[in-house]
């Protein structure tokens, strides 16, 4: 650790020297050094991608934080209607590990949907009643039953989702994507985050903004967070008096002074400032346009449902979601809170499924009438699953659920994924994998590779070893590609 410290310094040192003391020839010199990313030590501002030809554009994912109960929306499970409130056979559950909330309880109640469950499209999708407008598009979905993962609290199996580690550091997948492709768009971020409170539980777990951050990779592929509440981002309208020319006057100034400082000391970090000065200046006039719904025809802004006119809603940020797809952002999204479901299950997972359903379903359409859903990827899920078993008490119409990191399930949509495919089988219970078992790092290793990126091949060195979003792991999932 301590030559690798040192190793740092004294390249700080020869590009100090360079730049101070060796005149035009130093600066040329260190001109060479910046330019070269073998020689400065770091990687070029993008990762050398696609690796082969993709499938997908762009993604929009449709994080359902809190963990969605698998078993009262895609998973039924029939054999175990006659059991409600019988304790949760040994040979089931096989030691496996429990949270905090109900390791204390002396038996684990099995807990039946109350919901009723149909088959849908040619498929026979089985979905939930609860789910009336996506169960009428069944045959657009691709259902894995059997992702699962190591976390089994919320804050870890979250930032795992996200980064491929539980440890919050690394970049998220989304700044991956930014860094393996760049933008198309150079008027908006590649990265756009945008978040929600769900009906069915409004307090519910937080969410952290290095969940999209970008880690150890340049800070320009970090996720820019659209607010939900006022301005969707910050500081973009000039103060008063100030005008765009002035603006511009001032960022040009500014930009000199940091490529003379970049010359100097050659932080990549400066490079990144300036390009986001430029950035916000381009977001002054993109931003408002995109945010402005007021051109939307009046039949798509109902298919989207009554929420959509209010500003930070899921089903608004849905058609922001279509709007920012049109305009080639690479990454886009949602953070939709509410599905942590301890107690009173039934009804707050209506109140969840009334906020996402119709507006899900509504942009699954518009991105395919707009011929935009052939390459455009959609991933709809959460950190894990829950429990069969009941946390306290099972009634007749009331239960609540504890995590399950052993099965949950996941909806993928649109470019280079099967339609009308259900993968993956769980046993009677709900609870471990049969056949067909998917990890996180596989999940995330297909999502790359739609977006015609390696996921071997996706590093960035730091602290002495090349890291990827997969760790040391992942798989394609083969019997979902089309």
């Amino acid at each position: 650790m301590q030559n690798q410290l040192q190793s740092v310094v004294d390249g700080l040192n020869r590009r100090v020297f360079l730049g101070r003391h060796a005149g035009s020839v130093g600066l040329a010199a260190l001109a060479s050094l910046i330019a070269n990313p073998v020689a400065s030590g770091r990687d070029s501002s993008t990762g050398g991608a696609p690796h082969h030809a993709p499938k997908a554009k762009r993604i929009i994912y449709l994080f359902q934080s809190g963990a969605p109960s698998q078993m009262d929306l895609f998973d039924p499970k029939p054999a175990i209607q006659d059991r409600r409130g019988e304790n949760l056979p040994d040979s089931i559950r096989q030691g496996q590990r429990l949270t905090t909330m109900t390791s204390g309880q002396s038996t684990f109640p099995v807990a039946p949907s109350i919901f009723k469950f149909a088959q849908h499209g040619e498929s026979g999708m089985w979905m939930s009643e609860i789910l009336p407008h996506m169960s009428s598009i069944a045959d657009k979905f691709c259902m894995i039953r059997t992702l699962h993962t190591e976390a089994i609290n919320h804050d870890p199996a979250i930032t795992f989702c996200q980064t491929g580690s539980q440890l919050a550091g690394r970049p998220s997948i989304g700044s991956w994507v930014s860094y393996g492709l760049g933008s198309e768009n150079q008027n908006l971020p590649a990265y756009v985050v945008l978040t929600s409170f769900g009906s069915g539980r409004p307090d519910d777990q937080p969410l952290y903004d290095r969940l999209w951050g970008s880690g150890f990779l340049p800070t320009q592929h970090q996720g820019v967070k659209f607010r939900n509440q006022g301005d969707a981002v910050l500081y973009l309208s000039n103060p008063p008096g100030i005008t765009a020319e002035t603006r511009r006057s001032t960022l040009d100034r500014l930009a000199t002074l940091n490529q003379q400082r970049l010359l100097s000391v050659g932080d990549p970090e400066i490079q990144t400032r300036i390009a986001q000065y430029e950035m916000a200046f381009r977001m002054q006039s993109s931003v408002p346009e995109l945010l402005d719904f007021s051109g939307e025809p009046k039949h798509v802004l109902d298919s989207y449902g009554p929420d959509v006119n209010r500003p930070g809603s899921y089903a608004a940020n849905c058609l922001l979601a279509r709007r920012l797809a049109e305009r080639d952002v690479r990454f886009v999204q949602l953070f939709h809170m509410g599905w942590d479901h301890h107690g009173g299950l039934p009804g707050a997972i209506r109140g969840q499924c009334n906020d996402t359903d119709q507006a899900t379903t509504a942009l699954i359409n518009d991105l395919e009438q707009r011929g935009l859903l052939k390459d455009t990827l959609i991933v709809w899920g959460g950190e894990f699953g829950r429990t069969i078993y009941s946390q306290g008490n099972v009634t007749e119409d009331n239960y609540g659920r504890d995590h399950h990191p052993r099965c949950f399930t996941v909806l993928l949509a649109g470019a280079g994924v099967r339609t009308g495919m259900t993968w993956g089988e769980t046993d009677d219970y709900c609870y471990n994998i049969v056949s067909g078992a998917v990890h996180v790092h596989d999940l995330n290793a297909t999502i790359l590779h739609l977006m015609g990126m390696n996921h071997e091949r996706l590093t960035w060195k730091y602290q002495g070893r090349d890291f990827r979003l997969t760790d040391i792991h992942g798989e394609l999932i083969q019997p979902v590609l089309s």
